[in-house]
């Protein structure tokens, strides 16, 4: 049966390169490299910190393939010795915003409640005074009830 069935075959013929074609090309491409090298170390003196911070090491087909696509964003490294401490930060997200305001705010209550200037403090004073009574009292009644005892015995 010939190859692609009974319809035949549509697509081309395979072509094979030659192995000393290969070679002749990595040879080639070595030369280049080293050219490259050479240049590199020649101007590694000159703009050594221009160059790390322009170009980044390609992967794949990326070196062949020019992309312009402005939602990709490059991650640039920055130096330590670079960064701007006294810049101002970025602006907070509103959820950001919304939870530091209630941290703030749970402070704030906190610091009232300490205080004792919010009404659920001045419940719990109030609470706590006639519990304070209520064992004072209870105290003198033990004591009483004591000093029947030895008093009848």
């Amino acid at each position: 049966m010939p190859r692609g069935g009974k319809r035949g075959h549509k697509g081309r013929a395979k072509q094979f390169t030659n192995p000393e074609e290969i070679e002749a090309q990595m040879k080639v491409e070595k030369e280049k490299d080293k050219e490259g090298a050479e240049r590199a170390s020649d101007s590694d003196s000159d703009a050594e910190s221009s160059e790390d911070d322009s170009e980044h090491k390609k992967k794949g087909v990326e070196g062949l393939i020019e992309i312009e696509n402005p939602n990709r964003v490059t991650q640039k490294n920055k130096k330590v010795n670079n960064l701007d401490l006294n810049s101002p930060q970025r602006e907070l997200s509103r959820r950001e915003r919304e939870e530091i305001e209630k941290q703030q705010a749970r402070e704030r209550y906190m610091k009232l409640h300490l205080e004792g200037k919010t009404d659920q403090a001045r419940a719990d004073l109030a609470r706590l005074a006639i519990i304070r009574k209520q064992r004072e009292d209870a105290a003198k009644k033990r004591e009483n009830e004591k000093k029947a005892k030895e008093s009848k015995s």
